[in-house]
């Protein structure tokens, strides 16, 4: 079955589809935040996601599909398994955060965004509530 199999095309062909996500991806790895059009940040976050979750598994076959993924760049590969892995071992997802913008690009208007990866901050910071007291009746 063909279940949720649509994405985000991008208005590009196939080809230039998957050069530009993968051109995407690295620079989201070896910089860890860029500035691009929201349906761009939107349309690379899965990829990354599932970069990331292939790194923490660590063995020769998830670093041969991620070479494979990040055309043989094998500085891109080094820093996944070696860098972001061990950051996000025990994170189970959600390794990126995606910023809107409050500008848009000035030559065709396109809604701008930041997609960054996690910080050590930014992941060991979990919602808490602030202690509530509990009122008396007087």
């Amino acid at each position: 079955m063909r279940h949720q199999k649509t994405r985000n095309k991008l208005s590009r062909d196939s080809a230039h589809r998957k050069a530009l996500l993968m051109n995407l991806s690295k620079e989201i790895i070896e910089h860890e935040r860029i500035e691009t059009t929201q349906a761009k940040a939107k349309a690379v976050k899965p990829q990354i996601e599932k970069l990331i979750t292939l790194a923490k598994r660590g063995d020769l076959h998830a670093r041969r599909q991620a070479l494979s993924t990040l055309a043989q760049d094998k500085f891109a590969v080094h820093k996944l398994f070696e860098d972001l892995a061990p950051r996000y071992r025990d994170r189970p997802g959600g390794y990126t955060r995606i910023y809107k913008l409050a500008r848009v690009r000035q030559g065709d208007a396109s809604p701008m965004a930041v997609i960054a990866l996690l910080g050590e901050a930014e992941q060991i910071k979990s919602p808490t509530r602030p202690a509530v007291v509990p009122a008396t009746g007087k």
